[in-house]
């Protein structure tokens, strides 16, 4: 599972995000991007010593800066639903249908390919059409 995945399923659930800095914030993910920058509210943030605490309604906290996510485990459970239904998505989309394309082969067993056509029978140069048929031809 990706981790953007997990993030996009979380919203709206309560996380732990530690920074590199020691410092820590509990709240509630509002909105994540691409760089893995998140929006929190209702958020409870710690010092690095865990002696300080500050309530914000509000925090932005870059991507780069984060060292450590904790999400509850029922957004794991969650996600791994999602995640499986995606790729069962996938799977139907991807498999082909079997019997929409009829290849036509030419009457003399060989598959694929052009056949250069001499017109008029003859072994000689002749004729310069391309038929559609089996390998090889007459030169």
């Amino acid at each position: 599972m990706l981790p953007l995945t997990l993030l996009n399923t979380s919203q709206g659930h309560p996380m732990l995000v530690e920074l590199k800095s020691g410092e820590t914030l509990n709240g509630h993910l509002v909105n994540c991007d691409a760089w893995m920058n998140l929006t929190l509210k209702e958020v409870v943030q710690t010092n690095s010593d865990g002696t300080r605490f500050f309530r914000l309604p509000e925090c932005y906290v870059r991507g780069n800066n984060i060292k450590y996510l904790r999400v509850p485990d029922e957004v794991l459970d969650i996600a791994r639903e999602k995640n499986q239904q995606q790729r069962e998505e996938h799977r139907k989309v991807s498999q082909p249908q079997r019997g929409g394309y009829n290849r036509q082969y030419s009457g003399s067993g060989q598959r694929g390919g052009y056949q250069r056509g001499r017109g008029g029978g003859s072994i000689g140069r002749g004729g310069g059409q391309f038929q559609r048929g089996g390998r090889g031809g007459q030169y």
